[in-house]
Parts: structure tokens; sequence; C-alpha cells
């Protein structure tokens, strides 16, 4: 849902794109500093406790908003402020997850590919109930009902971590942190990604689509539906995305039974872009929605394949760390673009920049999808 009102509330009370990618990119930026240092405290602290203690707190720091606003009118320095504190915290809770869950899979008895095949379809399903719930909070109240929402469901999360009873095990040999300084510790997940080729590639897709990609979700879209005061077909567009999301994700065990890694890579990427083309010509709501529904599809596979990679080559006691590495470069990449999106949206309009973004993000594709180093993720899962 956050996803939805935290840009919907910037464009609200700005009226500007730039203004809404250069909050996004400035609240990112404490979180992205300290995003290492919350992967040492989930390989420290455990991978449990910190789901749930993160969660909490984010909680807190998500009321803030409503809160706030009841008090005194909301501004742009005091939702930057807040922007941040929030930010300090928000990415822990999904390192701690998706650390945790190869121990949840043992207990299980199920596969990593299965089991986080369920994992991101059920995150994608929640995530496309997100938008379409405050989007609808945003038109029958206002977007402050959608924070008070927002929060209920992350204090569910925090619960249901709760319940979550497992042995976290660790490799033979596992070194802890000692009287090693956190500097140290933390950088332990960016000099490893040197050390494991298969899962340096599929970071290096992951940094190029979030360049690209993720400003024209968070900037040009709500931009543009803002200003055709239409919060709805925003919300149903991004939920019909996360719903198909689902559906990939869901799917990605049994495309590995026919599909080596590198080529549902190749099929992510590609099917991105060719689905981002026709979408940024603004067509009318159907057409706009089954490119949508094709643009989740294909993007489905991709969590579930990055975390299957992380978890087959990382020592469990340095996931956090490494899953701490890809919240860095997904919140941090974004940020070099956010703000230029925003300023060339509100100087040329959506549909240029769009469409520039969509050319942007086929030709790289198509240069990732030819390289040879992209079959190193094979070793990972050999057929």
């Amino acid at each position: 849902m956050m996803f939805l009102t935290m840009p919907w509330l910037t464009i609200e009370l700005t009226g500007s794109a730039t203004m809404a990618g250069l909050v996004i990119a400035i609240t990112a930026v404490p979180g992205l500093l300290l995003s290492p240092f919350m992967g040492s405290l989930v390989d420290s602290i455990g991978r449990r406790r910190m789901a749930i203690i993160v969660e909490l707190i984010t909680v807190f720091t998500t009321i803030a908003y409503p809160i706030l606003n009841g008090i005194t009118p909301l501004t742009l320095p005091l939702l930057l402020v807040m922007g941040v504190i929030r930010a300090l915290f928000s990415g822990g809770s999904m390192t701690a997850r998706k650390s945790l869950l190869p121990d949840v899979a043992r207990e299980a008895k199920m596969s990593l590919d299965r089991a986080n095949s369920l994992h991101e379809a059920f995150a994608a399903a929640a995530f496309a109930t997100g938008p379409a719930i405050a989007s609808l909070l945003i038109a029958a109240f206002d977007v402050m009902a959608a924070f008070w929402v927002s929060a209920a469901f992350m204090a569910c999360s925090a619960f249901f971590a709760w319940l979550i009873r497992v042995e976290e095990l660790n490799e033979e040999g596992a070194e802890s942190r000692g009287s090693e300084s956190w500097i140290s510790y933390a950088s332990q997940g960016f000099r490893l990604l040197a050390k494991l080729p298969a899962v340096a590639i599929i970071f290096v897709i992951v940094i190029f689509l979030a360049l690209f990609y993720i400003p024209s979700e968070l900037v040009v879209l709500p931009k543009y539906f803002e200003s055709i005061d239409d919060p709805q077909t925003l919300g149903l567009l991004l939920m019909v995305m996360a719903l198909a999301t689902s559906v990939g994700s869901l799917l990605f065990e049994r495309f590995t039974r026919y599909l080596s890694y590198a080529n549902i890579l190749r099929f992510t990427a590609l099917g991105v872009a060719a689905a981002m083309l026709p979408m940024a010509f603004l067509p009318p709501t159907p057409i706009m929605l089954l490119c949508g529904l094709v643009l989740g599809f294909a993007w489905g596979p991709m969590p579930p394949l990055l975390n299957t990679v992380i978890q087959k080559k990382v020592p469990p006691s340095m996931r956090g760390r490494v899953f701490s590495v890809e919240m860095t470069i997904w919140n941090a990449a974004p940020m070099i673009t956010m703000v230029f999106a925003g300023a060339a949206v509100d100087a040329f309009g959506v549909k240029p920049v769009y469409l520039g973004i969509a050319i942007l993000v086929l030709i790289g594709s198509v240069v990732a999808s030819t390289r040879k180093a992209l079959n190193d993720l094979n070793e990972v899962n050999p057929r």
C-alpha cells in the first residue's frame, strides 16, 4: 500500500512529479546507508527475531503520518523527515524473512524453488490488493486512511512472524562477528559477490531494471493518473500487474523443470521490455491493463529466482548481509534516475519520458540476454 500512498501524498501536497521523485530519493538515503547493517543484525541477532522487531518499528513509523497530520498539516519538510525515519527500518523485515525462508523450507520438507515460488507469489498477491485498497481508501476517504490500514497489515505480519517456530541453522564452522567492527562485518556481503559470479550476474540485471523500470511505477504512472484524477485506475493497474506477478512467481518452480535459470532470466527481462513499449503510449484502459498483465507475469519468476540463487550459493551465516546488499541495490539504483524521471515528466510530459524508459529497458534486456556470462547461472541448478 505504501508503494502508492507515499508518491500520491507527495503529489497531493506539491502537485509536482519532480518533488515526488525527490522525496522518494531523499528518504531512501538513510535506509540505503544502514541496509548493510540491518543485514548484519539479521545474521547476529537472529532471522526470526529481526523480522518481528523491524516490522513492529515500521508499524509505529507508518501511523505517525496520520497522527501528525491530525496535529498539524503535513508540509514537504515534515514529509521528508518522517520518510527518512521510516526508511531506516523498512527494508530490514524483508531481509530477515528471505534469510529465514530456507529454515522454514527445510522444516516443511520443501525445495527452495517451491518455497520461493510460494513466498513471492503470496507477497505479490498481497501487493496486488494493497494498491487497490489504498486507491479505494483515497477515493472514499483520504490518503491518511490508507496509512492506518497499511499499519494494521504490518502488525499482522509481525504477529505471523512470531508464530514461526524453526531452528535457524548455520553452516559448520560459521564464525560470529566477535571483535570485528560492524563496518567490516557488514561489508562481507559486498565482498562475497566478487567470489560468486552467478549471484553477481543476476544482481547486475536487477540493478539495470531498478534503474529504469522502478521510476516508471513510482513517478511516471502516478503523475499521469494524478493529472487525470483517476486513482482507481492506477490502483487497478498495479493490482493487475501484481496479481500477474503472483502467478508468474507461483509458476517459477514449474518453469525450472523445463527451462534453465539463464533462460528464465532472459524471459523475464525481455517480457518486461515488450510489455512496457505499448504501455508507454498511454493506451485506453483495457489495453493498458492487458499490457500490465503481461508485464507482471514476465516479472513474476525474477524474485524467486534471485532468492533461490542467493540461498543456494551463500553460506547461511551470511544470508542476511547478502540479502541486505540486494535491498541496498534495489533502493539505491532508482535514486539515480528517480529525480531525473520526475523532472523530465514535468518538463516534457509523461508519454515521451515513459517511451524513453521503455526503449532503454528493451535495449538493456536484449544486451543482457545475449551475454554468454548469463549461462553461469546454470551452474546453480544444472539440468
